[in-house]
Formats: structure tokens, sequence, C-alpha cells
């Protein structure tokens, strides 16, 4: 009963635990792929805004899969996302839907117009 009550005020237990695995995963990566991995991960939480927690967590999974597999075959940091890193991770994130914070201020914004141009009809 407690949980439930901690989680309705925090977000999800499971999802804070996943989070936390992920973090792991990616200090435990070999350089440079753990100097990538942390570039990446700054970018995506400025660029992504994912609000879906089970979407957050399911990208963040599968970008530490991604740079595990590559470090374990010897890929190079390079050659995995290619000649612009930004195109890379606004690519990745992008093939994750669910919500994003810009999402609600474009609701936000086209609300407050729509109410303004209610208020201008004769």
């Amino acid at each position: 009963m407690a949980a439930k009550w901690i989680e309705a005020l925090t977000g999800s237990l499971e999802q804070k635990k996943q989070y936390r695995q992920y973090k792991a995963r990616i200090e435990a990566l070999p350089e440079p792929y753990r100097e990538a991995a942390k570039a990446f991960d700054r970018y995506f939480m400025y660029y992504g805004g994912i609000t879906d927690g089970d979407t957050l967590v399911t990208m963040l999974g599968d970008f530490a899969d991604l740079f595990e597999r590559a470090a374990v075959d010897g890929t190079p940091v390079t050659d995995l996302i290619g000649d612009d890193p930004v195109e890379f991770a606004e690519t990745f994130t992008q093939s994750y839907g669910g919500t994003r914070w810009i999402d609600k201020e474009r609701a936000r914004l086209s609300k407050a117009i729509g109410d303004i141009e209610k208020k201008e009809q004769p």
C-alpha cells in the first residue's frame, strides 16, 4: 500500500530501478564508449524530453545494448554513430514514440491562442 502511495508522488519505482541499471551499464563501458555514451546521455535528456517513463527506459536500455555490443565487437564509436553525432542522437530518440515535453508546450500554446481567438470573435 505504501509503495503505491510513494509511486503516486514520485513515479514508478521499477522505472527508477531500470534507470539506475542503465547508468551502471554506461559506467561499466570501456573507453571511449563510456565517454561517448555519457555525451549522448546528456544530449538525450535535453533533446529527447520524453515524458513517458516506459518509453524512456526502453530507449535507454536499447542505447546501452547498442554501445555494449559495439564495445564487445570492437566497432569504433565513429563507425557506430556515423559522421554527424547530432543526427544520430536525434534519429535515435525520434524512433521512440511517446509524449515529449515539447508536445505539452505545443498544446499549451495552441490553447492560449485559441482562447484569444474566441475572445476576439464578435
